[in-house]
């Protein structure tokens, strides 16, 4: 790739005709949309199951809490490779693979006997939940064209609705059924989604080239290693030279390296080279960990805070994260709208900034307030923030390379979740470590409204729209 490529944004490629007549725009966007809504889902609806799973397959809490954390990994893997692969081989094909693996992978879920089965098949279940991302990602790129921001910025709606409604469905399904059933419930759902995109989904043009298994196996080497080690830093006693913990940590570190190597070295590696070193892009993968460390990480820290702070119960806890959803899916739905009048840097900055100051409005000990009204607002604010800067981060870099859109949205998508299994696996090993527990929880929103603040100012490095001259170097 040369040094200073320029793209000339206005002749990109928008929408093939072809694939917009295949079905109607409302129909493609409805079917991909509702695999990203069950991906989201499963992220979450294990959370209220876990002592329920323990229990039946005589499991302590440590390993079935890996349900979860399996997943969270897997999604990380999977969203990069899935990018590469839906430009390599055409989105519909991966999508509809994708969806092959969600559900036949629920379905062993369903019938699983051991933990270890179970944390096996839940990763395999995060291949093709994680691949729904960058491949319905391409596919409303390609259908809708020039209006793609828009339609892409109301995915960021899609996935707080999703993880919203996951424990609430978990509780449900585990109280009239069984644990089994929230994965079974996947199988007759996504069958509909699958079919339903076999029949209307367009397909795009592959571009052809090799999938590099070596680098993701790398990819997924370095991020498996170094949670290993951030988790062993928890245990009691441990410290960042044991063997436990400093044998991951290298081991992580040397894989990363070896990824990064790889990827330069190859022609078409599994993550283009340009989209780690290249400013705007780089400037992009820190914001987006910070965005997903803060936002997603957040819905996890907050219910421990409020339980052990507050003494609040583990539903009341819970319905905290019902007002900052409610908040982000309409604020995201509003700036989707507006977001070619506002541009992309304006609502990044004023929603990290809001998002930032919902954070330390939590760390604060409530006044003239009751505890759970006190955080029900700061959440509220946070997702306020999280939904203004949303549809903006998402669209950011698109632009800069059209022809790696699946690639971008995978990577994306792999940052977002590592900063979030990174703040709450750190988060959470201080926690064990300290013996002050609730003082340490508070700290780290604090941390967390910091960081947000010291990535703000990497949103000038990032295009402020979708015209113009830029350049991709």
């Amino acid at each position: 790739m040369a040094a200073h490529r320029l793209i000339r944004l206005s002749d990109r490629s928008s929408a093939d005709p072809a694939l917009a007549s295949a079905a109607p725009r409302a129909i493609v966007f409805a079917v991909v949309s509702l695999a990203l809504f069950m991906s989201s889902v499963d992220g979450t609806i294990v959370a209220t199951g876990l002592p329920t799973i323990g229990h039946a397959l005589s499991a302590r809490l440590n390993w079935t809490a890996w349900t979860m954390t399996a997943y969270q990994l897997g999604l990380v893997v999977a969203m990069p490779v899935a990018g590469r692969l839906s430009d390599r081989l055409g989105r519909k094909r991966v999508f509809l693979a994708a969806a092959a693996v969600f559900i036949l992978s629920s379905l062993a879920c369903g019938f699983s006997h051991s933990i270890a089965l179970l944390i096996l098949f839940r990763v395999i279940q995060a291949l093709g939940g994680g691949a729904f991302v960058p491949a319905a990602t391409g596919i409303v790129s390609d259908v809708f064209g020039e209006r793609r921001d828009q339609a892409l910025g109301l995915f960021s709606s899609i996935f707080p609705l999703g993880a919203l409604v996951g424990p609430i469905l978990g509780g449900v399904i585990i109280a009239e059924w069984s644990w089994r059933g929230i994965f079974l419930v996947n199988v007759p759902v996504g069958t509909a989604f699958f079919l339903l995109g076999l029949r209307y989904l367009p397909r795009s043009e592959p571009l052809g080239g090799k999938i590099d298994l070596v680098g993701s196996a790398l990819l997924g080497a370095t991020v498996l290693a170094t949670m290993l080690g951030i988790t062993h830093l928890g245990d009691p006693g441990s410290s960042i030279l044991a063997l436990g913990t400093a044998g991951p940590f290298l081991t992580g570190i040397g894989c990363g390296v070896a990824f990064v190597r790889r990827c330069s070295r190859l022609e078409d590696p599994v993550i283009p080279i340009a989209l780690l070193k290249e400013r705007s892009f780089a400037a992009m993968n820190g914001i987006n960990f910070a965005f997903g460390a803060c936002a997603i990480g957040f819905g996890s820290l907050v219910p421990v805070f409020a339980e052990d702070r507050y003494g609040l119960k583990p539903l009341a806890a819970g319905t905290l994260l019902t007002a900052r959803a409610l908040g982000e899916i309409g604020v995201a739905a509003l700036a989707s709208m507006f977001i070619r009048r506002t541009g992309y840097r304006v609502p990044m900055v004023v929603g990290f900034l809001v998002m930032a100051g919902g954070l330390a409005f939590i760390a604060v000990p409530p006044h003239l307030l009751s505890p759970y009204v006190w955080l029900s607002l700061g959440a509220a604010v946070t997702g306020v923030g999280t939904g203004a800067s949303a549809p903006a981060a998402n669209n950011a870099t698109l632009q800069l390379s059209p022809a790696d859109v699946g690639s971008i949205a995978g990577l994306r998508g792999a940052a977002r979740q590592a900063g979030a299994i990174v703040a709450v696996a750190l988060t959470t090993s201080l926690v064990a470590r300290s013996g002050a527990h609730i003082a340490t929880l508070g700290h780290a929103f604090f941390v967390l409204a910091t960081l947000l603040m010291l990535v703000t100012p990497l949103v000038i490095a990032v295009p402020d729209s979708d015209g113009g001259l830029v350049s991709a170097a």
